[in-house]
């Protein structure tokens, strides 16, 4: 019997083959959502002018307990890291709260070790003053908040909680360190990882 997990899987690769048809005959991305802990995650978003799909999406679990879900949507399906850091497209990434509450400061202990992880002492001595800038946009979230990611190459990274936008980070090389934390060599949640990149067990 398929896990849940691999029932959400499924489902993203599904909506991956669906967009490639739809843009080869020219038909408009439309569809149903996807449902993940009975909450809809839209299939198709815009970030700029650029209309992006749903690549894959899963739950964030830390001690048994569901976080977060996770979905990255991307202008075309991608399926491994090295693809979607070198992708020169924009990209978001959304996470919806499922968890009662998460302090500030555990969002932003979790950047700040999610970017210790996955880069180099030098990188991050590089990156570090605007980490902490990003660091200062976030207060406590609840159940139901919601932030969203927006990576646009020319510009950095935006961030939007609850439809507020909150700030901008600039520069390639923090967009590409922020997505690793997701999506790099140590994730913080190596399933969520092959849930966004549409990979089956």
């Amino acid at each position: 019997m398929k896990t849940s997990l691999n029932l959400y899987l499924g489902h993203s690769r599904k909506l991956a083959f669906i967009f490639i048809i739809q843009m080869a005959i020219g038909m408009p991305l439309t569809g149903h959502a996807l449902e993940i802990a009975n909450v809809e995650i839209a299939n198709n978003v815009t970030v700029g002018d650029q209309p992006l799909t749903l690549n894959g999406a899963g739950i964030r679990r830390k001690f048994f307990f569901k976080i977060y879900i996770g979905a990255l949507y991307l202008k075309s399906p991608l399926s491994s890291t090295v693809q979607v850091l070198n992708d020169p497209n924009p990209k978001r990434v959304h996470m919806h709260f499922l968890y009662d509450e998460v302090s500030s400061k555990k969002l932003t202990d979790g950047w700040q070790e999610g970017f210790e992880n996955n880069l180099t002492e030098s990188k991050m001595a590089t990156l570090q003053e605007r980490l902490t800038k990003f660091n200062n946009l976030f207060t406590d979230v609840r159940k139901g908040d919601s932030i969203d990611f927006d990576f646009i190459p020319a510009m950095g990274v935006t961030v939007t909680i609850n439809g507020q936008k909150k700030g901008d980070i600039t520069g390639k090389d923090f967009n590409r360190a922020l997505l690793s934390v997701w999506l790099g060599e140590s994730p913080a949640d190596s399933s969520l990882k092959e849930a966004m990149l549409g990979i089956e067990e």
